[in-house]
Order: C-alpha cells, then structure tokens, then sequence
C-alpha cells in the first residue's frame, strides 16, 4: 500500500535504507499483549535476533515484553534499551565464558542450557561469583515443522538443544549443584511456521515429557516454547498482524499446564516482519534477451533473505502508478544469487524509482553485511518523519 510511505520525503534521501511504521509496530504489540493477557499465566519475550534496531528495540521495551536473547552482544542491547534483566532469556548453542558472565552479573532471568558441558561452565562460572544461575534445559522434542528445512530447529538432526533420552539425567546432575537453580524446560520446533498443528505436536509432546519428570519426582515451575509463528508475505497489507489469538489460544487448548505453572514465548519475526520495508532506488532498467531487469542500490548485503532461503517479498514501485510490467528485480552484488524476485509484476520501473520490499522488519536490517565493502543500510522509525 503506497499510501504507508512518505515517498516525498524519501526522494532526496540516500538509500537503500530501513523504514519502520511505528503505528503498526504499536499495534502488533497492543495485539499480542491483549491476547496474550487472556491468559494469566502467559509470559511473552521478544526475541532480539529478528531485529535490534535500537529505536525498534526502544519501543518493544516500553510495551514491556520480556526479552529473549541469543548473545552477549543482544543481552548488551535490551540492557541499553531499559528492558529489566529479570525479563531477558538467554538461549543459544554455544554460550562463551564473556556471555554467561554477563548474564549472571545483570542477575537474568534463566539461561536456557542446551548441554551438560554447558551445564557445567555455568556452575563453575556462578561459584566463583556466589551466586545461583538459574536454568531451564532446552530438549530436542523431534518435532517437525512445516516451514524452510534451514529454519526448522525441532528435529533430533540439528544442533540444538538435549535429546530427549537424556533429559532426566541432566536435570538430576542439576540438582547436584550447588550454583544452579533449576526452572522449567525450553523448547523451539522452527520459524515462519503458519500452521497450528505443529504447535499441537510440540504440545503433545511437552504433556508427555512433563508425564515423565514428574514420575521421576522432577516438577518444572517454568515452560517456554520458543516462537514460530509465521506472518503473511505475500499479502501484507490485507494481513499486517498475525493470528495471535489462534497461536496463544492453541497452546491453552493443548498444553496441559500443572497449577502456578508459567507458559513463555519468544516472538520475534511475528512481531517486527509487517512493520519494516526496505527502500530502495531504481539505477537501470535494463532489456535482456528474454527479459527485463530492474536493477536496485540494495542487493542481498542489505536483506539475503531472498538468496539465503528462497524468500519471497513483496515488492511495490511506489514512486509509479503507470501500467504493470514485468521484471526480474536484481541487487548491484557480483554474486548470480543476488536476485530478490523474477518474473514479477511492478508498475513501469524507471532510474530513480523507489522501490519497496515489504515483511522486511525480521531478519533483513539486522542480518545485513559489508561484502563487496558496502555501507551497511541505516534503519529509520516513521515518528523521524
């Protein structure tokens, strides 16, 4: 929808660059903190990794969503943001010494552990700190998702997280130490998912491994099933927010929660996708033999969605409202891959056009990179407007 962006006042700007619409940022977040707060026993935790813009990051701590982190360098980033160290989650495979120190000298709410070797560095780490980490295990639950293979993070191929089988015996040597406090189970299947039964799998699957630690006299305060849920590509305007009610009601419905038990989300894509697009300018059009190309300033340094995942944008000619014609729409990068659509449909494209990429809030600015020695794109909120 054209009518999103101040075009006028992009026109004299240097691109490609960040835009973010505050207005349905705002709403994203009022909709998942209604929806979510049907639920009294509902924690929601941004996870940083979709986007750490820190104007973006500003306004998702004011709403006052916990925050889930993947890094030191993303605990670092909610702390300059003012998010509470109690609200911030600290997951990732391979946690350095540096990391987890900083996250027991802010006192964060838990680490998620995904080994016993890491288990152990943490209890070495708190003692010589006295203190007591606390830590919710995350388990490999082999659960499929129905989204991009190099997305999917729930099978027992990939690299995440603690088998199953071995689940009671890491929390057992958890309760043999002294500097760690145990709290719950983490679980993550996948992202971009858009289907509700993969959700109904991962519940299922938790309500068996809960069935186990409690025959085992393990009783789990805290229960955190990542995020996942996918947004609308292909039609971000009919579609700017997604199904939230669906997601949250899906695991009140399937999840068998025990009483005084806390149910924690780490959202990201679903909360930032719809309100970021990347502008950029129209260099060339070119005639090729077979077709034509619309050649941008930006290229897959500044979002490789498309290159890395096969992605799909929407893209919108918003300087033009001439006839549709179609074009390949291709980056400045020497690279074959730096394409962000063929074959598509756009308003006549002419030099100087600005063209946006819509759904680009996640994954783009914050995934950008200097190959070719680029300038990495700047990112803007529409109150700088």
């Amino acid at each position: 929808m054209k009518g999103l962006f101040p075009t006028s006042k992009f026109q004299n700007m240097k691109t490609p660059f960040y835009y973010y619409d505050v207005d349905i940022l705002q709403k994203t977040l009022d909709t998942v903190k209604q929806e979510a707060g049907k639920y009294t026993n509902f924690c929601v935790h941004y996870a940083v990794k979709a986007n750490a813009n820190p104007k973006v990051l500003k306004i998702i701590s004011n709403s006052g969503l916990g925050i889930d982190c993947v890094s030191g360098g993303e605990i670092k980033a909610a702390l300059a943001a003012g998010v509470a160290p109690e609200k911030i989650v600290y997951a990732g495979v391979g946690k350095s010494d540096w990391e987890i120190n900083l996250g027991l000298d802010n006192n964060i709410f838990c680490f998620n552990v995904e080994s016993i070797p890491e288990l152990e560095i943490i209890n070495e780490l708190a003692e010589a700190k006295d203190k007591k980490a606390k830590v919710c295990f995350r388990i490999n639950p082999n659960v499929g998702a129905h989204t991009h293979a190099n997305i999917t993070t729930g099978l027992a191929e990939n690299k995440f997280g603690i088998a199953m089988e071995d689940m009671e015996i890491v929390i057992g040597k958890a309760a043999e130490m002294k500097n760690i406090e145990f709290l719950g189970l983490h679980f993550h299947i996948g992202s971009q998912i858009l289907e509700m039964d993969d959700f109904v799998a991962l519940s299922n699957r938790i309500n068996e491994l809960q069935d186990r630690l409690e025959s085992h006299g393990f009783i789990c305060k805290h229960i955190n099933v990542g995020g996942g849920l996918g947004i609308d590509y292909q039609q971000p305007n009919e579609n700017p927010i997604p199904n939230f009610a669906d997601y949250f009601k899906t695991y009140a419905d399937n999840l068998k929660l025990r009483e005084g038990q806390y149910l924690h989300f780490e959202l990201g894509r679903s909360i930032v996708a719809q309100c970021g697009s990347l502008i950029t300018k129209t260099l060339y059009v070119k005639q090729g033999s077979f077709k034509q190309f619309c050649i941008v300033d930006a290229g897959m340094t500044d979002l490789i969605r498309p290159a890395l995942y096969d992605a799909f944008h929407l893209i919108e000619n918003i300087s033009s409202e001439e006839a549709m014609e179609t074009y390949d729409v291709v980056g400045p990068i020497c690279e074959s891959s730096d394409v962000f659509v063929k074959g598509f449909e756009l308003n006549k494209c002419h030099r100087g056009d600005l063209i946006a990429l819509r759904s680009a809030g996640a994954y783009g600015e914050i995934m950008a990179s200097a190959y070719n020695c680029r300038e990495l794109p700047v990112g803007y909120i529409s109150t700088e407007f």
